[in-house]
C-alpha cells in the first residue's frame, strides 16, 4: 500500500491544487489561443497555456540555465508537491527519497534539430536516441538535483499514459522499502516543431471556439486540444507518513497497465484489460467506484471505444463519468497525474466535477457523464484512465485511506 501526502499543481487554469481545483468547478478554462511563435498557415490555434511561469513567484533560487518548458514547469510542481506533503529534503538521508516522472514531448529546438538531422533507426543513429532518452531524463534529473534526492529514480516514456504509469512505479517502488517516492508527469511542446507533431495526428480540433472545440462524449466531438503542464505527488509508505503525522489525502490502491494488439489483429483493444486488472489489484468490484475520470480523447472513435470499455464493465450508465481534461487540454504525460489531483479533491470534498463543454451525449455510448454543474455525491474509490497514442492503456485506483487526516 502507497499513500499521497503532497500535490504539487502546475495546470493552464491554475498554479496548486486549490486554484486547479476551484478552476475545475468553476469551469474555468485553461484554453486560449496559442501566441508563442506564429501559426498563421496552421488548421488549429487552441491550446491549454501555462501562463506567468515566473521563477521568483513559483521558484525560489530561479532555474537553471538553458531549461527547456517542460523542466521548469516540472520543478514548480515537485516543489509544491514536497511543501504541501510538509517535507524538507536536507532533513532526510538522500538515499530514502526517489523520483521518477513521465515525459512524451518536449519544447526545445536544439534536441527538435538534433531529431530531424537523424532519424531513422539503426545503429549509426543510436547517438540521437541516446540524447532524446537523456532528454526525457531532463525533468527526473533536474528535480533530484535540487531536492537532493538519490535514491531509485525512473523515467518513463508513455505518451498520455505516462503519468499514471509514473505513479504505479513510485507504488512499487515503495513496497521495495524505499520510504518517500516524488513522482508525476509534466509535459510541454509548444515550439514550431512540437506544434508540427501535435497537428500530425490529424486528431486536433480545428474548431475556433474555446467554448466548443474540446468536447469529449459529445455528439459534436470533432478532436482534442493539446496542453501543457501536470502534476507531481509525494508517495509514501503509510506507517512512515503516520509516524510523522503526515495528511493524506488518498491511497495508491490499484494499478494496472496494458497495450493495444496491432490494429489488423482482430482483438479488442487493452482498455478494458487495464480496468479490470487495476480493479483486481486494488481487491475490488466495479460497483466500489464512485466515479471514473475517463481519457476522454474527443475523437469519436475512440470515444465510443472508451464508453463500450466503460459499459462492458460498469454496465450501461452504471457509474459517474467525468473529463476535467476539457478544461485544460490533454496534456500528455501530465494528463493523468492531473486526473489524480482532481480524483484527490473529488474524494476530499465529496463532489464530482462536470465535463465542461459536453452537452449531449449519445445514447448508444451508454455512459453517465456529468454534464452542466458538479455533481454533489460521496466519493470514497475513483478510477482514472489515461490512453497513449501507439497503444499504451493505464489505470489507477484511488481511494480513501481509512486513517487519513
Amino acid at each position: 500500500m502507497s499513500v499521497i501526502t503532497g500535490i504539487g499543481v502546475v495546470a493552464p487554469n491554475g498554479f496548486g491544487a486549490d486554484e486547479y481545483w476551484d478552476a475545475t468547478l468553476s469551469g474555468r478554462s485553461g484554453i486560449r489561443e496559442l501566441d508563442r511563435f506564429d501559426t498563421a498557415g496552421c488548421p488549429a490555434r487552441l491550446a491549454g497555456l501555462v501562463r506567468d511561469v515566473d521563477a521568483a513567484a513559483h521558484l525560489p533560487g530561479g532555474f537553471p540555465r538553458r531549461t527547456d518548458v517542460s523542466t521548469r514547469l516540472a520543478l514548480i510542481a515537485a516543489r509544491g508537491a514536497l511543501e504541501d506533503a510538509d517535507v524538507d529534503p536536507t532533513a532526510r538521508s538522500d538515499h530514502d527519497m526517489g523520483i521518477v516522472t513521465a515525459n512524451a514531448s518536449r519544447h526545445s529546438a536544439p534536441t527538435h534539430r538534433e531529431f530531424r538531422k537523424s532519424w531513422r533507426p539503426g545503429p549509426e543513429h543510436a547517438g540521437v536516441y541516446e540524447s532524446l532518452a537523456w532528454f526525457y531524463a531532463l525533468n527526473t534529473g533536474q528535480v533530484s538535483i535540487r531536492h537532493g534526492m538519490r535514491g531509485p529514480s525512473t523515467a518513463l516514456v508513455a505518451e498520455q499514459a505516462g503519468g499514471l504509469d509514473a505513479l504505479g512505479q513510485a507504488r512499487r517502488t515503495i513496497r521495495t522499502g524505499v520510504p518517500l517516492m516524488l513522482c508525476g508527469g509534466v509535459d510541454s511542446a509548444f515550439d514550431p516543431w512540437g506544434w508540427a507533431s501535435h497537428l500530425a495526428s490529424g486528431l486536433v480540433s480545428v474548431d475556433p471556439d474555446p467554448a466548443t472545440a474540446y468536447r469529449p462524449f459529445d455528439v459534436g466531438a470533432a478532436g482534442y486540444l493539446p496542453g501543457e503542464g501536470g502534476a507531481v505527488c509525494v508517495v509514501e509508505d503509510p506507517a512512515a507518513a503516520l509516524a510523522r503525522q503526515a495528511r493524506v489525502y488518498g491511497e495508491i490502491a490499484g494499478y494496472a497497465a496494458t497495450f493495444d494488439p496491432p490494429p489488423d489483429s482482430g482483438r479488442p483493444p487493452g482498455l478494458r484489460r487495464a480496468i479490470e486488472a487495476a480493479l483486481a489489484d486494488a481487491g475490488i468490484a466495479p460497483a466500489d467506484v464512485d466515479v471514473v475520470f475517463a481519457d476522454a480523447a474527443g475523437v469519436p472513435q475512440l470515444d465510443l471505444a472508451e464508453a463500450r470499455a466503460l459499459r462492458e464493465v460498469f454496465g450501461t450508465r452504471g457509474v459517474p463519468v467525468t473529463a476535467p481534461k476539457a478544461l485544460t487540454g490533454r496534456l500528455l504525460s501530465g494528463g493523468g497525474m492531473l486526473d489524480v489531483v482532481a480524483a484527490l479533491m473529488c474524494i476530499q470534498e465529496a463532489v464530482i466535477p462536470a465535463t465542461f463543454g459536453t452537452r449531449c451525449v449519445p445514447s448508444a455510448y451508454g455512459v453517465d457523464v456529468v454534464l452542466g454543474e458538479p455533481r454533489r455525491a460521496p466519493v470514497d474509490t475513483t478510477l482514472v484512465l489515461a490512453r497513449g497514442r501507439w497503444g499504451f492503456n493505464a489505470a489507477v485506483v484511488i481511494r480513501e485511506f481509512p486513517h487519513g487526516n
